[in-house]
């Protein structure tokens, strides 16, 4: 099924207020007149009228106010639009769909949170296909090695837009690019997703080895082998072979791995210069999504039955209070 009901984009809602929904936000009211958006929270949005400008998240970035139709209700904002684009964090994805009672089945829906549905244990494909009927054609992923602070920023960027209807892929690339956006096209939706999860557990790893000050060399030889982990699950569990290298997949690791604007690079940064887990949790600005992926993953894989030692490691440290340096260790030893 490659024909849209719904030509796409149609009218386009963001839902979500966070940094990335924001980032999202800017690059499409570059190439569409307006649109809806979608914020829990009223004094938020009243907050956004006044300034002009996410009271909360990018607080730099300047928008034209009188091309949104803001809304704290869910409902209205998915009757209205024609495309849904989500973009909340992965741990609160099913509690901010909670009160969605308008159906969306034939809606066409963008994923650009980068998780699993805790929980459920589900990518957020699956879960959207299975909780709300929408068909795997009207679906697409946007990915990429995209920190929302550089893209607000007008710094020249690359996201990949997958769907398995290549025409619903390339009508949104339209709605993202810009003299500093690039979009490429890709098939593989699950990949993607999947090495999306994956890639904020390896950057807890490699900022707990930055925060052990264990060394550039051993910090490469981490990343290296994550890459290669990453693919082998993503092949086990869908199946057939994609070029790691791609920047969806590499580049996504290595910038979360390394930047500073890596909240998961961040968070792993705490617990090895010897933080507690809670304690790390409860200072991080943002949601950590790396810290919920690694059980989820852990879990998932029980099935799959992938060899994983860096997930398993972070796993351990996060979950099982394993002690940073045993943990190490034990990952350390399994390294090519």
């Amino acid at each position: 099924m490659d024909e849209l009901l719904t030509p796409l984009p149609g009218r386009i809602a963001v839902m979500g207020g966070g940094s990335w929904a924001t980032a999202l936000a800017k690059l499409i009211l570059c190439n569409e007149q307006r649109i809806i958006w979608y914020m829990r929270r009223n004094d938020r949005i009243d907050e956004f009228r006044r300034l002009g400008h996410n009271p909360a998240y990018l607080s730099d970035v300047e928008f034209p106010i009188e091309r949104i139709d803001f809304t704290s209700d869910i409902n209205t904002a998915a009757a209205v639009a024609d495309t849904l684009l989500m973009a909340m964090p992965s741990p609160y994805f099913k509690s901010h769909l909670a009160k969605l009672t308008t159906n969306i089945s034939n809606k066409n829906v963008v994923i650009a949170t980068k998780g699993i549905i805790p929980d459920e244990n589900q990518l957020v494909t699956d879960y959207m296909e299975q909780r709300y009927g929408i068909d795997p054609s009207r679906m697409i992923v946007v990915s990429g090695p995209c920190h929302a602070e550089e893209v607000a920023l007008g710094r020249l960027s690359y996201l990949t837009v997958a769907s398995d209807s290549i025409s619903a892929a390339e009508a949104f690339c339209k709605c993202l690019n810009g003299p500093a956006m690039r979009t490429l096209v890709s098939t593989d939706v699950r990949g993607i997703e999947y090495g999306g999860v994956l890639k904020n557990v390896y950057a807890i790893a490699s900022g707990i080895v930055h925060g052990m000050k264990a060394g550039d060399n051993f910090q490469a030889i981490l990343v290296a082998n994550a890459a290669k982990e990453m693919e082998h699950f993503i092949e086990k569990a869908i199946g057939f072979k994609r070029c790691i290298c791609d920047s969806v997949y590499l580049g996504d690791l290595l910038v979360t791995a390394y930047s500073r604007f890596s909240r998961n690079h961040n968070f792993g940064s705490m617990i090895g210069r010897g933080c507690a887990v809670r304690r790390a949790m409860m200072e991080m600005e943002m949601v950590t999504e790396g810290y919920y992926a690694a059980k989820c993953m852990h879990e998932i894989n029980q099935n799959i039955g992938a060899d994983m030692p860096i997930l398993d490691g972070v796993y351990a440290i996060l979950y099982e209070g394993v002690p940073v340096a045993t943990a190490m260790d034990r990952i350390s030893r399994n390294l090519r």
